[in-house]
């Protein structure tokens, strides 16, 4: 019994050695300053558009350095009235700054309950976005709206929600979606039509 203790205590004095975390994601190589660099999000972006918004990104697309640091940011620029179509970030959560303007957003937590979490958002309010949630942001001033948002990964990813289902391609099938929406075929045409590869 005491050379089962003896080893079970070697055992344990051990692991008290071992390290449990991650090793920097951070590599030793060599960077240029650009490579931590971003111009430009200052300036606004074109809203002249179907949906009257803009997303301006800075992602490890547009800053190299940004690689494994699991941060990103953009830039939003709304129309009046505009919006930030229902989307979901599959790889980030979002945390959102209102800079200018008046904006109801909102997202929709999962099945079964797919309640609807909603505030109207005003210069200085900040609204956190889960991970991989369906959300939006609207404008819903007379002015231009401006909004700032963080995001937890280097590359976010977006699926836009009706891009995805009515403008895939190839296309969903009628019948799928018909069936899935409850809705006649000649509705999931139009649909498609506004969405699709063309438009």
């Amino acid at each position: 019994m005491s050379t089962g203790f003896i080893l079970l205590a070697f055992i344990a004095f051990s692991f008290s050695f071992t390290s449990a975390s991650d090793p920097s994601p951070l590599q030793d190589f060599c960077v240029a300053a650009d490579d931590f660099f971003f111009t430009g999000l200052d300036k606004p972006g074109n809203t002249n558009n179907k949906v009257g918004s803009n997303v301006t990104q800075v992602n490890v697309a547009q800053i190299a350095g940004l690689n494994t640091l699991g941060v990103s940011l953009v830039r939003i620029d709304y129309a009046p009235y505009g919006l930030n179509a229902p989307h979901t970030h599959p790889r980030a959560t979002e945390i959102l700054t209102v800079l200018e303007g008046t904006l109801y957003v909102g997202f929709v937590t999962s099945n079964p309950d797919n309640r609807l979490i909603t505030k109207i958002l005003q210069k200085g309010d900040v609204f956190v976005f889960p991970i991989n949630l369906i959300h939006f942001q609207f404008n819903i001033g007379h002015t231009n709206a401006i909004a700032i948002a963080g995001l937890s990964s280097q590359n976010p990813g977006t699926i836009t929600i009706a891009n995805a289902v009515f403008g895939s391609n190839p296309p969903i099938s009628d019948d799928v979606l018909a069936k899935a929406f409850q809705v006649d075929k000649k509705i999931i045409d139009y649909l498609q039509s506004q969405f699709g590869m063309k438009n």
